[in-house]
């Protein structure tokens, strides 16, 4: 994807404010370092709302943040933030399930311990992502996408993007474990992320590729960075390396 998310959609359920909801959350995401959070805190200034102050705020790996903002108990996240502190998420789950199959990411928001809205921001594929792709399958790669993003949003931007193999809602700490498990069927994996969650996945993997304008630990765990930033690197390091050890053998060949 661009790397460049932004809001496409805020859902308020009754009793909440669609303005008063959006502010609120992008008060919390204000303290994050997140990308999505990022996007919800800029889409919010330009609407001219203004942004509350957080206070207790707390980043949860995988799942979201949670703080108070205007005196209330905020969560903004996955399904599973709002599980993991007892919220039901059904009053949210049509909404976000038909935004996650249009390729958008929905953000719970939860109030005070209930269900209060969705905030969608979406990611969209660059526009060489579908022809780099098509380039590695046809240098007779397999490929995975590995995310830790909604399942429904994830499988509906591979299908977009030619991939049929989806590793979705997987944890940060737990990317590297896909990674090993297919290197335990004897795989030899290559593994291209650019955010500091894939940092061990790309230090576990054959070769890591990072993205050249991704963090600074990603491109440190990997053994190559893509300068452009784009998937047809992959591709190219493939086929200068394929030609790299074809050169080799004819030089061993010639010299015996």
């Amino acid at each position: 994807t661009t790397g460049r998310p932004t809001v496409t959609a805020v859902v308020a359920l009754p009793d909440f404010g669609e303005d008063d909801l959006f502010a609120a959350t992008a008060g919390l995401e204000a303290a994050s370092e997140h990308p999505l959070a990022r996007a919800i805190l800029d889409a919010a200034r330009e609407r001219g709302l203004a942004i509350p102050q957080t206070e207790r705020f707390e980043a949860i790996a995988g799942q979201g943040a949670s703080g108070v903002v205007n005196g209330r108990a905020l969560l903004a996240g996955n399904r599973r933030l709002l599980e993991t502190h007892g919220i039901d998420s059904a009053p949210l789950r049509t909404e976000a399930e038909r935004l996650a199959a249009a390729g958008q990411t929905p953000v719970l928001v939860a109030a005070d311990g209930r269900a209060a809205g969705i905030v969608a921001v979406a990611d969209p594929l660059k526009p060489d992502s579908i022809a780099a792709i098509r380039r590695l399958r046809e240098l007779g790669l397999r490929v995975a996408l590995l995310t830790g993003d909604h399942a429904t949003t994830a499988r509906a931007i591979a299908l977009r993007a030619g991939i049929a193999e989806v590793y979705a809602e997987v944890m940060p700490a737990d990317k590297a474990g896909v990674i090993a498990e297919l290197q335990a069927r004897g795989e030899v994996v290559g593994m291209a992320g650019d955010g500091i969650n894939d940092a061990p996945a790309l230090a576990r993997a054959d070769v890591g590729l990072a993205m050249g304008a991704g963090a600074d630990i990603a491109i440190e765990s990997a053994g190559i960075t893509l300068v452009r930033g784009s998937l047809h690197g992959i591709a190219d390091a493939i086929a200068i390396s394929r030609a790299t050890v074809l050169n080799i053998r004819q030089n061993l060949f010639g010299a015996f």
